[in-house]
This record gives structure tokens, sequence and C-alpha cells, in this order.
């Protein structure tokens, strides 16, 4: 119970500041200042934001179907939230002589379960866009929903060829398979660039972030499958937006980058904390290089999106992991 409420703690502390992050970073990159006013840096703005939604008027349009318009955004947030019981963060650490895995649950098909669970969210998605009631809504959802669908083929294909190397589905396994210098990362050492390029894509997909943002595309004038929604039920698809952000960055590390390995140096104490450092590191890479693109590039359009999903994403998906396979085979 301590874990889990440690690390729901720290998932929305980082999700609030991610929002931070990103209105700073955009801010500078267009020539603006980001959050200033509200406490130093505008460092309090995720808390004024949140109490401005705790108190904000709740409206519920006529015609809605009530129990799946409240149970939609709830669906969301709670999946995203939930696949972070499986992500291990560091190397176990010994405390009063018990010995503590950082992490909530070590399943055996870690990896398999983490998927699962990130893609149920596309219900809360589909079934808030239906429940609405609003045209502008159920677009939004379709095709919130589709472009994840389309784009979880290649996601979930791209990390085949890390199964292959790692031989197991096990999150702890496949980073200790890259243990040692950077070199020995799967990025590098495993020859999974390629896997890589194609898992932040479809990445960028799956968490409906520009140049995928269709669904909420502020050329349309309207915000997509959740046009409908105000208040906390408004937050809490931003909040699912954002921590499925924080996931797609905890799997990226611990798939291709080596996970928390790093240099170890200093007292036993520094030693135990050093992993985990070196693991939000690497978290705070990809979630700046999330931040940076949005600020960068351009959106595609619709028909672009799914053709880059399906003609160009899932073949070179599938030609990554036939050559991994049977590199692999051949060494073996």
């Amino acid at each position: 119970m301590i874990k889990i409420a440690l690390a729901l703690f720290v998932l929305l502390t980082a999700v609030a500041y991610t929002v931070w992050l990103e209105r700073k970073v955009v801010g500078r990159i267009q020539n603006r200042w980001g959050p200033t006013r509200v406490g130093p840096f505008g460092l309090l703005q995720p808390a004024a934001d949140g109490i401005k939604f705790l108190f904000k008027e709740d409206l519920t349009p006529p015609h809605v179907y009530k129990p799946l318009y409240i149970a939609a955004p709830m669906i969301a947030v709670v999946f995203a939230l939930t696949s972070i019981a499986l992500i291990p963060v560091g190397n176990d650490v010994t405390i009063a002589g018990y010995r503590i895995p950082l992490q909530i649950a070590d399943v055996n098909i870690g990896l398999l379960i983490v998927l699962g669970i990130t893609s149920l969210g596309v219900y809360g998605i589909a079934l808030s866009g239906w429940s609405s009631n609003s045209k502008y809504s159920l677009l939004g959802g379709l095709r919130a929903s589709a472009q994840m669908i389309s784009y979880e083929i290649a996601l979930g294909l791209s990390l085949v060829g890390v199964l292959i190397l790692a031989g197991s589905l096990n999150l702890r396994t496949i980073v200790e398979g890259q243990a040692g210098h950077f070199w020995h990362w799967n990025i590098l050492g495993g020859g999974q660039f390629i896997a890589f390029f194609i898992y932040m894509m479809a990445a960028y997909a799956e968490t409906n972030r520009i140049p995928f943002d269709l669904p909420e595309a502020e050329t349309e004038l309207v915000a997509g499958y959740h046009t409908e929604y105000s208040a906390m039920k408004f937050a809490m698809f931003f909040m699912a937006e954002y921590a499925n952000m924080v996931t797609v960055a905890c799997l990226a590390s611990l798939l291709f980058l080596g996970g928390w390995s790093g240099p170890l140096f200093g007292p036993a104490i520094v030693k135990a904390i050093l992993p985990v450092l070196w693991f939000c590191l690497r978290i705070f890479v990809f979630l700046f290089i999330y931040i940076w693109v949005r600020g960068t590039l351009p959106r595609f359009r619709y028909d672009q999106l799914m053709s880059f999903g399906w003609k160009f994403l899932l073949p070179l998906a599938i030609a990554n992991l036939v050559i991994t396979a049977f590199i692999v085979a051949v060494r073996s």
C-alpha cells in the first residue's frame, strides 16, 4: 500500500509538472515566457490549475447518456494510472534487513500486461465521443479510436525484436540483459534503432500528440472526443494523456535505453539512489523530445496519418522483426 501511494503521488506530480514543462518549453520555442505568475518560475501553476478544475462549474449537456458520459473519463484515467504498477524504477534496495523491489508488481509477463492495460484506454475515448450525443465529439472519438488501434499494431511489433533478444516478457529481465556500458543497450548493441524509431512514432500517435493530434485539432475549433466535457471530467482526460506519456517514456527507457543502468559511485545510500536518478533522467529526456516535437512539427492530414501507420510503419516493423529473428537464429 505504501508503494502504491508513493507511485501514485510521484506519477501525478510528474503529470502536473510535465504540463508545466511543456508550457515553459513551448513558450521559449515561440518566444514567450510561459507560466511566471504563480510561484517562482511559475512552479505553483499546476497546483493553481488543479484547484481551478476542482471548483469550476461541472456542466453536463442535455441529452447525453449519463452513465457512460460520467464513466468515460474515469476509464481513461484509471487505465492510464494503473500501468505504472508494472514499471520497475531501479534495483532492489535493502531497508532494515528487508529486500524491497522498486516496483509494485513484478510479473513474468509484465510488458504484455502493460500493453494490455494501456490499450484499454481507447474505450474511455470511444465512449466519451458516443455518449456526448454530439456529432463533433463522435467524429473525434472515432478518429482517435481508429488512430490508436492502427498504431498499436506497429508499436507492438516494434517491441517483438527486443523480446527476441531478451527471451522474456519480464521488464526486469529485459533491463538486466542491457547491463553494462551504453553500447549494450538494445538501441545500439541489439541493433534496435529502427524499432526505437517505430516505437517513438507510434507512441506519438498512441498518445494523440503533435504531429498526430488529429482528434483535437485546433484548426477545427473543437476539442474532439472531450468537446462536451468541463471541470474535473475534462481534467481527467488531460491527466490520462500525460500519464500515458510518462508510461511510454518509462517503457522506452526500459526496453531500448538500458533502464536504470549507469555509473555507480559513492557510499551505499548514493549507490541505491543513483539507478533511480539515471532512470528519471532518461524519462525526462524522452518527455523533452515529446515537447520539442510539439513546438516544431506541423500536423498531418488524417489520410497521411493512417497511410503513414499502415503503409510505412507496419511494413518497417515487420521487416525489423524478420531481420532481428534471422540474426538471433544465426548467432545461436
